[in-house]
C-alpha cells in the first residue's frame, strides 16, 4: 500500500481532534538523551528547546479518533519509537517481554487491528531502508558487507513489486524480520561501527542481481552443514537455476558452524512434557533419532515425531523453564541463537541423557552468510562470492526505486514517538517536538505532550 493510500483511509476528522489532544504532562524519562539521526553536512541543528510555528496549544486529555493514523517527517529527519507490548501471564521462570525500540528515518503509518493492538509501518526512502539492515556484523570484511548489501537489495525489489522506475514507490511491503530480512532502523544507541555497513551500501549502489531482467529472490542463511540446498528441496516452490547446491568449505568460523548441546532426562521430559509431547511427571530413558523421527521412550511408553516438532519444544520450553542454562555456549564460548539450532544433528544416548550434535543454522538456501565472510578473508570479491553462491550470477547496475513500505511490528499495545526535528505532522498537523503517545483498544487513543 502506497503512502497516500495509508493516508486516504484516515479519517478527515482526525486532525480536528489533535489540538484538544495536547497534554500538559512531564517529559518522559530518557528521551531527552537519545541520540539524533545522521545530519546532511552543513544543515543547522534543532534547538529542543525552540517550540515548533504552529503547534497546538496545550489542553488536558487523551482523544479516542480514527483506527489508522500517518506521521510524516520533513526530510531529514527520524522518528524515536518506543513500542510496548501487552502483557500476558507466562509459565517461564524469567518471561520475556518484548518491547520495540527504534529510530525510523520516514514517515509512520499506525493502524489498530480487530483484536485491539497496534501495527506500525515504516515509510523510507529506499537507500535509508538498505542502511537500517542489520543481517550480519558491520565489522566484516569489505567484500562480505559489499556482498550482503547487494543481496539484501535483490531480495527487497524482488519482493516488493518493483516496476524497474527510478524513484517509483514500491507497491508491496515488505517485513521487517528474518522471515524477510531483519530491519532495525538507525541503531539505539548509536553505534558507529555501523559505518562500514553504511559504505557498503554506498558503494553498491544500484547494483542488483538480475534473472531473466527481473531481481533474483536472493534468498540466504547463516551457517550451512557443509552444503547448501535447491529451493525446491526446501520451501518446496518450482526450481530456480541460481539457487541450486553448492559445497561450502568457508563458514567454518560461525559460533555454529558445530555445536553440541546434553539435554538431561529430566529436563528433556519437563520440556517435552510442557510441550504437549510427552506425559507429564513420566520420565525418559532413550531417545532416537533416524530419517526425520525422533523416537521419545520411558516408563513403558514411546511416544514419535518429527524432528522439527522435537526442535521446537525444547527451544520454546528449554529456555522459558531452564533459563540459566540454555541455550548452552557454543564452540567460542558465546551462547547459541537457540537449544537445539538446526535440523542437521543427530541424537545420542549416553547415560541419564541425550545429546544432540550438529552444524548450521538456517534454512539452508542461497548464500552462506558466514560462508561469505570466509570466502571475503580468502580475498574473494563480492561480485564472485555472489556468482558462487547464485549460479553465476554477477551484479547489474538498475535505477534504484523511492520508497519502500515496512512493515516493523504488529501486536503492540502502545507506542511513544518523539520526532528529531521540528516539521513532523500527524495527519497534516505540525507536532513540532511533542511526543506522542498512541494506544490501541476500541479505538486509538492520542496523547500529545509538548517536551
Amino acid at each position: 500500500m502506497t503512502a497516500s493510500a495509508y493516508r486516504a483511509r484516515c479519517r478527515p476528522a482526525v486532525a480536528a481532534f489533535l489540538v484538544a489532544a495536547v497534554a500538559c504532562t512531564a517529559p518522559m524519562d530518557g528521551d531527552g538523551g537519545q541520540p539524533g539521526p545522521p545530519r546532511r553536512p552543513g544543515s543547522p541543528s534543532p534547538d529542543p528547546r525552540s517550540p515548533s510555528p504552529g503547534a497546538p496549544s496545550p489542553s488536558p486529555g487523551p482523544v479516542e479518533v480514527a483506527d489508522h493514523l500517518h506521521l510524516e517527517l520533513p526530510g531529514d529527519g527520524s522518528f524515536l519509537v518506543k513500542g510496548g507490548y501487552p502483557r500476558r501471564p507466562s509459565p517461564c521462570v524469567d518471561a520475556e517481554r518484548p518491547r520495540l525500540l527504534a529510530r525510523y528515518p520516514g514517515d509512520l503509518s499506525v493502524e489498530r487491528s480487530d483484536d485491539g493492538t497496534i501495527s506500525l509501518t515504516v515509510t523510507v526512502p529506499f537507500d535509508r531502508y538498505l542502511e537500517g539492515i542489520a543481517e550480519v556484523p558491520p565489522s566484516w570484511p569489505a567484500a562480505a558487507l559489499e556482498a550482503q548489501a547487494i543481496a539484501a537489495r535483490s531480495y527487497a525489489l524482488a519482493t516488493t513489486g518493483w516496476g524497474g522506475q527510478e524513484g517509483e514507490e514500491l507497491p508491496t511491503p515488505i517485513c521487517a524480520t528474518a522471515a524477510c530480512q531483519v530491519y532495525r532502523g538507525i541503531p539505539v544507541p548509536r553505534d558507529p561501527d555501523v559505518r562500514a555497513w553504511y559504505r557498503a551500501v554506498r558503494r553498491t549502489d544500484g547494483q542488483v542481481l538480475l534473472y531473466r531482467g527481473r531481481p533474483a529472490e536472493t534468498v540466504y542463511f547463516s551457517t550451512s552443514n557443509g552444503r547448501t540446498y535447491a529451493n525446491e528441496d526446501v520451501f518446496g516452490s518450482a526450481p530456480l537455476p541460481y539457487l541450486r547446491p553448492v559445497v561450502e568449505r568457508d563458514d567454518g568460523e560461525s559460533p555454529v558452524s558445530r555445536w553440541s548441546v546434553r539435554l538431561p532426562f529430566e529436563d528433556l521430559a519437563r520440556f517435552l512434557g510442557a510441550a504437549g509431547e510427552w506425559p507429564r511427571h513420566r520420565g525418559i530413558s532413550d531417545v532416537v533419532l533416524e530419517d526425520g523421527t525422533v523416537t521419545v521412550r520411558g516408563e513403558g511408553r514411546s511416544r514419535s515425531m518429527d524432528a522439527a516438532t522435537f526442535r521446537a519444544a525444547v527451544n520454546v520450553w528449554a529456555p522459558c523453564l531452564e533459563p540459566d542454562r540454555y541455550p548452552p555456549p557454543s564452540w567460542k564460548g558465546t551462547e547459541l541463537p537457540v537449544t537445539v539450532p538446526s535440523r542437521w544433528m543427530s541424537l545420542s544416548t549416553e547415560r541419564d541423557g541425550v545429546v544432540a550434535e550438529g552444524r548450521g543454522w538456517g534454512h539452508g538456501v542461497g548464500m552462506v552468510q558466514w560462508g561469505a565472510y570466509g570466502k571475503a578473508l580468502r580475498g574473494m570479491s563480492a561480485s564472485d562470492i555472489l556468482a558462487f553462491y547464485y549460479g553465476g550470477l554477477r551484479p547489474r547496475r538498475r535505477p534504484e526505486p523511492g520508497l519502500i513500505h515496512v512493515e516493523v511490528a504488529i501486536g503492540l499495545r502502545e507506542l511513544k514517538i518523539v520526532p528529531s526535528v521540528p516539521g513532523a505532522t500527524l495527519e497534516g498537523r505540525e507536532l513540532g517536538l511533542d511526543r506522542v503517545t498512541i494506544e490501541g483498544g476500541e479505538a486509538l487513543t492520542v496523547t500529545v505532550e509538548p517536551r
